[in-house]
């Protein structure tokens, strides 16, 4: 299967760094295809909601690196989701990504997709997950994608709280298992 990584943290060796990390290596070990791209250290541009692209019928105005997402996005199979949580939703940087998606909408829902969510909040409440987990089941009704599992973990403000749970054997795991 080939499976398209997207992160949205800022934070090269942070807590949902390491999450992506795991899914990845049981992913590969289990001899998946992975591309993994990291939104914040990305050259995107925000959809201007302009139009010129159709829905994928014409290129986009921005001639970003999304240009280099769009053809992966088409050939996945899987795409995982992997944010912190900023203010009860995923971070800008990922956002902004998913934003894009609309230059190829309509080839987006010509092939059925899996996806997973992997989340990390500081918080300790359920509740603060609320934004980005509606987000990501938006997302994938709109997209006719068929969730396949979520990581969401509380607690964990920094990459030391992060490795002292078992969210990254989650992660190992889930990836290990698709």
């Amino acid at each position: 299967m080939k499976i398209l990584v997207l992160t949205g943290s800022p934070h090269k060796n942070g807590t949902t760094a390491l999450l992506a990390d795991q899914f990845i290596q049981g992913a590969e070990e289990a001899g998946h295809t992975i591309w993994r791209l990291d939104a914040a250290f990305a050259d995107i541009h925000p959809c201007l909601g302009c139009d010129k692209c159709r829905s994928g019928q014409h290129e986009c105005v921005w001639q970003d690196d999304m240009r280099a997402l769009y053809p992966k996005l088409l050939e996945a199979d899987m795409l995982v989701f992997v944010t912190p949580v900023y203010y009860h939703g995923a971070s800008a940087q990922i956002k902004v990504a998913i934003d894009r998606f609309h230059g190829i909408d309509d080839l987006l829902r010509q092939r059925p997709k899996k996806a997973i969510l992997l989340a990390v909040a500081a918080d300790t409440k359920d509740h603060v997950l609320r934004g980005v987990t509606a987000t990501y089941e938006e997302t994938l009704l709109y997209l006719h994608w068929q969730d396949c599992g979520r990581i969401l973990a509380l607690g964990c403000y920094s990459r030391e709280d992060i490795e002292k749970t078992d969210y990254p054997a989650q992660a190992y795991a889930l990836g290990r298992g698709v």
